[in-house]
């Protein structure tokens, strides 16, 4: 019997490279809204709006690779070593097809963009911007499938590393690109070219290379011999099965067939069954994440002090809510092994302490933004008018906290399980029906402006929260019963 100790351990063990890894890719954000506010505070309002619009399709496609989680999750759980590479190629295969089929989308948005009736002095900036976002969606997609797939294996350290090496090859092209380099101002040679200053294109460039980087190398450890290839494991289940059949001298050449016979052979079964876990997930994120970047559009319809408000408050509570969200991951990995194992007293335990450790970090992290807020909101920006209304947005912040950490567990656990189908519709009632028209009536109706269109989230994430907790305490019961 596993205690409610030892599964916090556990999911901690876990989740730190799980959140080390994605607070680095917030890094990586906080470096672009930076560097790019402290360029300019048009280029801040140009890069808050393409990355609310981008934030939305990452999303989408981060959902559609975490259907690895729990089919590579459960069939490791089970010792189906052969299944877990065989959902590798898979999920790879259908994070290219889900970012091909994106990229057409956003090229027609890239030549319609007026449709979405932002002000018009941000156009110029935000169409290289654009560009260069859209060119790294197939890296990020590679990038999303490999890592999903070490993190089902329990393997959470090599991603985390790489996303970290990354933020810096980012941060670094940054600093050259967003304001420019003059390598002969350091050696003395003026015949050396320089880089001009490139503004937000420079950032969008640096991002680009930064997702090519974490692609490839990801590839490579994942298809190397000696860091996650799934040999030694198999050698050892192949040994165990040679010697009870005598046949112990074989076992490596057995497993070697065998091994690229099963792996290589991408069945539509398999494929469709990703693509059915994967689209709720995804429209369940992407309905989360409307809940924030449709607010950047009503931020729009008040001016450009409003989205560079809004994108410097999302942007410091991405911290919170991706240590709670390292967390959840955690235990979805751990839920999909117990369901492998068909242990659902330990799948229903491990939510608990999931809760609970989450519950205890968003009080520490939301604690400590409220009261550096003001020098966090300083890194990106001098303007006076900005900081003020950011100050503003942290009310509403600290109310959703609760509603935010019981919809991500419960979230994570379902995914865990294979139980997705209805996330879509609690997504669509919660985020959609509930939160936006709360926004609304807040900022517009009542009249309290950009401040009110923050005051709407809360009742979206709750109701999702609780949404999420019914459907999974439901399904676990049947299960035991």
């Amino acid at each position: 019997m596993i205690s409610i100790r030892q599964h916090i351990r556990a999911i901690t063990a876990l989740g730190v490279p799980l959140i080390i890894g994605q607070l680095g890719a917030t890094v990586q954000q906080f470096a672009d809204t930076a560097m790019v506010g402290h360029y300019g505070t048009l280029e801040l309002s140009a890069a808050g709006f393409v990355g609310n619009l981008f934030n939305l399709v990452i999303f989408f496609m981060l959902g559609i690779s975490y259907s690895t989680t729990p089919v590579v999750g459960a069939s490791f759980g089970r010792q189906d070593f052969l299944g877990t590479a065989r959902a590798l190629r898979e999920s790879l295969l259908l994070g290219l097809i889900t970012s091909g089929v994106i990229i057409g989308g956003l090229t027609w948005l890239y030549f319609n963009i007026e449709v979405l009736d932002q002000p018009e002095e941000l156009l110029p900036l935000a169409r290289p911007y654009f560009l260069t976002l859209l060119l790294s969606l197939p890296f990020l997609a590679v990038f999303n499938s490999l890592k999903q797939f070490s993190d089902a294996l329990g393997e959470t350290r090599m991603p985390m590393w790489m996303m970290l090496w990354g933020n810096v090859l980012n941060i670094l092209l940054n600093w050259l690109l967003i304001f420019g380099f003059t390598p002969g101002d350091w050696l003395g040679d003026s015949n050396i070219i320089a880089i001009p200053p490139l503004g937000l294109l420079g950032a969008g460039i640096a991002t680009l290379l930064s997702r090519m980087f974490m692609a490839v190398g990801m590839t490579i450890a994942v298809f190397s011999k000696n860091t996650y290839s799934l040999s030694r494991g198999n050698i050892k289940a192949y040994e165990l099965h040679a010697s009870q059949s005598g046949n112990a001298a074989n076992a490596v050449t057995m497993l070697t067939a065998e091994k690229v016979r099963r792996a290589r052979k991408t069945t539509r079964r398999g494929l469709w069954r990703m693509t059915k876990l994967g689209i709720p997930i995804s429209m369940q994120m992407c309905l989360e994440a409307a809940s924030f970047n449709i607010c950047a559009i009503f931020m729009g319809w008040i001016g450009a002090i409003p989205i560079a408000a809004h994108q410097i408050m999302c942007t410091i509570s991405t911290f919170c809510f991706l240590l709670m969200y390292g967390i959840g991951a955690a235990a979805a990995v751990r839920i999909s092994h117990f369901r492998g194992r068909g242990e659902w007293q330990q799948v229903r335990e491990t939510a608990v302490a999931a809760l609970a450790l989450n519950a205890c970090c968003s009080i520490i992290t939301v604690t400590l933004i409220c009261i550096f807020i003001s020098p966090l909101t300083s890194v990106f920006t001098s303007n006076a008018e900005v900081a003020t209304l950011v100050g503003s947005l942290l009310v509403p912040f600290v109310i959703y906290q609760a509603g935010d950490c019981l919809q991500i567990i419960y979230a994570n656990a379902l995914r865990g399980i294979e139980s997705v189908k209805r996330m879509m519709l609690y997504a669509f009632v919660a985020y959609i029906v509930v939160s936006l028209p709360m926004s609304y009536i807040f900022a517009f109706v009542l009249d309290y402006g950009a401040v009110g269109v923050w005051y709407g989230i809360p009742f979206g994430l709750t109701t999702a929260g609780i949404l999420f907790y019914r459907e999974f305490d439901l399904q676990t019961r049947r299960m035991i019963k």
